[in-house]
């Protein structure tokens, strides 16, 4: 029996993938004429949404309300649940809105997130979701002369819609719950460094450590990048100290898993002889063994919220700007002990 086609005023970025055998962003890219795609890839993405009647579609939204009714989301990668938390939660949205999205990666790469921005705000997107921008300085003034709607998603910005959590209060309280169970050595992974959300992570460990009379040791802090390989390389570079600290704190949860990975592999073991702590509280971290203690920021919700809050400024251009932020909240499961008598010999 033959499967029956999508008519095309229900066609979706969803369905054009899945026809192209491709991801929803390289769907996006194509649609938008990004670059950096293989001509074959382009031709049977150009095929598939002939075949559907997605571009036709497009056109005729555009031609009938003045708008192309697609939300634009710029995002530096996907290839951690933190990211796809968020898109969760942008899909269940956008599910109900009469928009369609638009899902573009820069690979971390900042001349791609301005050169992206650029493109998306020539007539193909409405608005623009933002998700931790690395370039924000280098398009942020356009968009506002522009008046184009956009909203930030874990980072904050002064005069435009922002989403985000209370970063520097979870990495505060993270690092108060390790300093009260007895540490007195704790490591730190920071984030992506140029991103604001590693900033306020950061400088939340550090007052902590400072509010208890402890001092912040410069190598007890490796810079990383959220992901999980750094977290591997920067606890192997702290077991590799003179005194080791007896716990580590990492940006992220990905982080997380690198370091709880680097300790197992050298032979030590979590809780016992060294406290771990992650950030985000990705499904992941309470399938982990031993269950990861981490801070949660509710990473669907975020997303749900940012992509209402740009829906409400596209159609009501004059609404006044919405700065949302949610707090944290530290999820204690088993991967955190209190020293013990030789960890301090």
């Amino acid at each position: 029996m033959m499967h029956e086609q999508p008519r095309p005023n229900n066609v979706t970025i969803v369905d054009v993938a899945r026809e192209a055998n491709v991801s929803y962003s390289t769907v996006s890219r194509v649609v938008n004429n990004f670059p950096y795609i293989k001509p074959e890839t382009r031709e049977r993405v150009e095929a598939a949404m002939m075949k559907l009647g997605y571009v036709a579609n497009l056109k005729a939204r555009s031609l009938a309300g003045g708008r192309s009714q697609i939300v634009g989301m710029l995002i530096y990668e996907l290839d951690t649940s933190y990211h796809v938390e968020i898109v969760k939660g942008v899909d269940a949205e956008i599910a109900n809105s009469g928009y369609d999205l638009m899902l573009s990666t820069t690979h971390k790469r900042k001349g791609k997130e301005s050169t992206y921005v650029t493109q998306l705000t020539q007539g193909m997107a409405d608005g623009l979701l933002i998700v931790l921008p690395r370039n924000l300085e280098a398009y942020k003034g356009d968009l506002d002369q522009k008046r184009f709607p956009y909203v930030l998603i874990d980072h904050p910005g002064l005069g435009c819609n922002t989403v985000l959590t209370a970063n520097w209060q979870g990495a505060y309280d993270a690092t108060k719950y390790l300093i009260e169970l007895g540490h007195r050595r704790i490591g730190f992974v920071t984030g992506l460094i140029e991103i604001a959300s590693a900033q306020d992570r950061l400088a939340g460990y550090q007052t902590a450590l400072r509010d208890y009379g402890l001092w912040v040791d410069p190598e007890l802090i490796c810079k990383g990048d959220f992901l999980e390989q750094s977290g591997y390389e920067a606890v192997l570079k702290f077991l590799a100290l003179a005194q080791p600290p007896t716990a580590v704190f990492a940006s992220s949860d990905m982080c997380a898993f690198g370091v709880m990975k680097g300790v197992q592999e050298a032979g030590w073991r979590v809780p016992e002889d060294i406290s771990v702590v992650g950030f985000d509280d990705i499904p992941e971290a309470s399938y982990m063994r031993p269950r990861l203690t981490t801070v949660r920021q509710p990473l669907r919700r975020m997303g749900q919220v940012a992509t209402r809050i740009l829906i409400e400024h596209i159609e009501d251009p004059t609404l006044p700007i919405s700065q949302i932020e949610f707090p944290t909240e530290l999820i204690i499961r088993e991967s955190c002990l209190a020293p013990t008598e030789s960890q301090f010999l």
